[in-house]
């Protein structure tokens, strides 16, 4: 990933200022390098905008009547915390530089700026939240299957048995690891066995309903899937659909535990009801090998 290959059009910019004619100037400005770019009058305003478009950054002024810019920055790093934020002001000696940032602020550019300054700062705060980005995904990310790593899968599990407690949701769970896997490497090679797991974190992410369940490498060539308002005939057909997909890409087959929240439950025995339900699998599977 090339974390300055930028694409200006994904980028919506808000700019605050109290000065219309400045702020439209400053408007015209982005759109002409190919930014999208609105312009709001106060920071009133610019919160309002802010509810309405998924901007990514916001340009303000700091010196406004009413919600001055510092107010507005520390609210929108408490409400939209996904948006980056420039101050620009003509007022430089009335505000440190370390001030803007500490309240939250990537970057802080003096009025009147060039269009080639302008550029610069925005292009600057869009890689360094690329990088920031980058570096979330890969401390939750693990590096041989690309599925979440077990850190995340505590971290996750966690809100979600907290909001399905809360909020009376179904929630479930499948703890799953591959059959005879170290026999695999044995016969095969370790580098064999990588392969075989990389396969499955694709067939898990193939199967389980995108943008609503999540893929964990638990540890080893076990696995984890966290479903989402799904009760046991959800959780047990995402589980038959990824054991035929290993059993048809892998020629292995894997024994699988599923465990359904209940009112109460916690953490720790959510976990324990799947991994219970996964070892009688694997002692049901060894059972019917020597019969």
């Amino acid at each position: 990933m090339n974390l300055e290959d930028i694409n200006y059009h994904d980028e919506l910019i808000l700019v605050v200022d109290d000065d219309q004619s400045l702020s439209d100037t400053v408007v015209k400005m982005l759109a002409y390098i190919g930014f999208k770019a609105n312009a709001a009058i106060s920071g009133k305003k610019a919160l309002e905008e802010l509810k309405e478009k998924e901007y990514t950054f916001l340009l303000t002024d700091i010196k406004m009547p009413g919600m001055d810019g510092l107010e507005l920055i520390a609210r929108v790093i408490n409400e939209h915390p996904q948006v980056n934020i420039i101050a620009m002001t003509g007022y430089s000696k009335d505000y440190k530089y370390v001030d803007v940032i500490n309240k939250g602020a990537a970057d802080f550019i003096n009025k009147p700026f060039t269009i080639e300054e302008l550029e610069a700062k925005v292009r600057r705060g869009i890689i360094e939240r690329n990088v920031k980005q980058e570096l979330n995904r890969l401390s939750i990310t693990d590096s041989l299957t690309g599925l979440y790593n077990q850190r995340h899968f505590y971290a996750r599990l966690r809100e979600e048995v907290t909001r399905a407690d809360r909020q009376k949701r179904q929630l479930a769970l499948i703890l799953l690891d591959l059959d005879d896997f170290k026999a695999y490497n044995d016969t095969f090679g370790h580098l064999a066995g990588d392969n075989i797991l990389r396969k499955v974190g694709s067939i898990i992410n193939v199967k389980i309903r995108q943008g609503v369940d999540s893929g964990y490498r638990y540890g080893g060539d076990e696995f984890a899937v966290i479903l989402i308002d799904a009760g046991e005939d959800i959780s047990h057909t995402i589980g038959r659909r990824i054991g035929n997909g290993i059993k048809d890409e892998c020629s292995l087959t894997a024994s699988m535990g599923f465990a359904s929240f209940l009112d109460g439950m916690t953490l720790e025995a959510f976990i324990a009801e799947a991994d219970r339900c996964l070892y009688e699998s694997k002692g049901q599977r060894k059972s019917n090998k020597q019969t």
